[in-house]
């Protein structure tokens, strides 16, 4: 494992390091504007642009680096980053902390493709797989881990920003001292959205559902929580064990998921994780409100890699990188929307609309996926994909997920046989 890792080993402590300060950041940022005054919409609009941000960022990202080179992008990148973090304390005003996290955000997805298609060049082909978890496992592991340096200093001071900003400045070491060669961008795939919705909509769904519900939980549970009279502490454990619950429940459920009818854990995870978010406003105190959140991390973390496997069940190779960049997409827009919608219902109703809003996206989704299987049968090509664990990345995390979750299928004439036969039973049922 240690021989493995070894390629990779500096790009995972400055991925550790990046998401120690981005982690933080994202949650101070909630904080900071509630203390301030800042309405519970306008702090919705502030996290949304980060995720408006992160999306368009996803279709410059190649192109800035096939530019200036790895190395010279992340750099560049990181200098946006940190520096953005300190803007943030230097002018305290809503509209410019718009802009700021809209810049933050396309500068933070650049900083992951620089990432991620690194490892894919390290990384051999029949590794990658377990590459990919380790660079999960660092990934949810330092977002978690980033939640409690809120106990350092109370959001209303000067030095959680500094240190936000020291984390991601030193992100730069461990990659800029590296003598491993920089791999090549692939030029962006082409979109195939239109075609995605037609042949795969439950997967498209829950993408843009998932995002609905996940974007409002990271724009505006430390919001929530706040709300509730929790302390800045308090905030930081709430963001931590919903990670927690998620990194370590998403494998088991998805692996489950890879022996079994995967739309039909797909739609039980979904009402699982509506129904906890419902039973969330009746909690009787903050510890079962704690072991609630746990466990919805687990089940709600897991709806989006579920979509995606289920996804690639349906496509032939060639299709991979372009639908897995479009689901990226499809997940950045409801992530996008979320914090507005959760923030505005929040100014009205309370705290508690969060939960509800999210049980409420996600029991639609629930209601669509038992539809769907009521009513609509999804063929699947060939073998079923591998589920693997992730949060929101790059394209070209996906298509390293993939190149490794197939390894051998298609030097497998049985594979092209099974395909073949799928397609003939396609063909027979749009005859009838």
């Amino acid at each position: 494992m240690l021989a493995m890792l070894q390629p990779v080993r500096s790009i995972l402590w400055s991925v550790a390091l990046l998401l120690l300060g981005n982690g933080l950041i994202n949650t101070l940022l909630t904080l900071r504007g509630t203390d301030e005054g800042f309405s519970s919409t306008m702090v919705g609009v502030i996290m949304s642009a980060y995720f408006v941000g992160f999306t368009c960022g996803t279709w410059v990202s190649s192109r800035l680096i096939r530019r200036a080179g790895h190395i010279r992008t992340f750099a560049f990148c990181a200098a946006l980053c940190a520096s953005g973090a300190l803007l943030h304390i230097i002018f305290v005003d809503p509209w410019v902390w718009i802009v700021l996290r809209f810049f933050y955000g396309l500068a933070f997805v650049t900083l992951m493709t620089v990432i991620e298609s690194w490892l894919n060049g390290q990384a051999a082909s029949h590794e990658r797989g377990r590459v990919f978890a380790t660079y999960m496992l660092v990934n949810l592991g330092a977002i978690a881990a980033a939640q409690q340096i809120l106990r350092l200093d109370t959001p209303g001071g000067f030095l959680l920003f500094a240190v936000t900003a020291i984390l991601i400045s030193w992100a730069l070491l461990p990659i800029t001292m590296t003598r491993r060669q920089q791999p090549t961008v692939p030029e962006n795939a082409k979109s195939s959205l239109k075609a995605l919705i037609g042949f795969a909509p439950l997967s498209v769904t829950a993408s843009v559902l998932s995002g609905l519900a996940m974007g409002a939980f990271w724009g505006m549970a430390p919001l929530y929580a706040r709300q509730l009279g929790w302390s800045a502490g308090d905030v930081g454990t709430l963001m931590s064990v919903t990670i927690l619950g998620g990194a370590l429940l998403q494998l088991p459920i998805g692996r489950f998921s890879d022996k079994h009818d995967r739309s039909q854990v797909l739609t039980w995870v979904v009402i699982a994780a509506a129904a906890l978010a419902a039973l969330m406003p009746f909690a009787p105190n903050q510890v079962a409100l704690l072991g609630l959140f746990f466990l919805w991390g687990g089940f709600s973390f897991t709806i989006y890699p579920l979509a995606v496997a289920q996804l690639i069940d349906q496509l032939h190779p060639e299709e991979v990188v372009s639908a897995s960049a479009d689901m990226l997409v499809t997940q950045g827009a409801g992530s996008a929307l979320a914090p507005i919608v959760a923030g505005a219902l929040m100014g009205v109703l309370g705290p508690q609309a969060l939960p509800l809003y999210i049980a409420a996206v996600l029991a639609v989704l629930g209601a669509y996926a038992l539809y769907r299987r009521r009513h609509v049968s999804d063929l699947v090509y060939g073998h079923p994909a591998h589920f693997e664990p992730m949060t929101q990345t790059s394209p070209l995390a996906l298509e390293m997920i993939f190149d490794d979750s197939q390894p051998d299928l298609f030097d497998d004439p049985s594979f092209y046989e099974e395909q073949e036969r799928q397609r003939l039973i396609e063909a027979y049922r749009q005859r009838e």
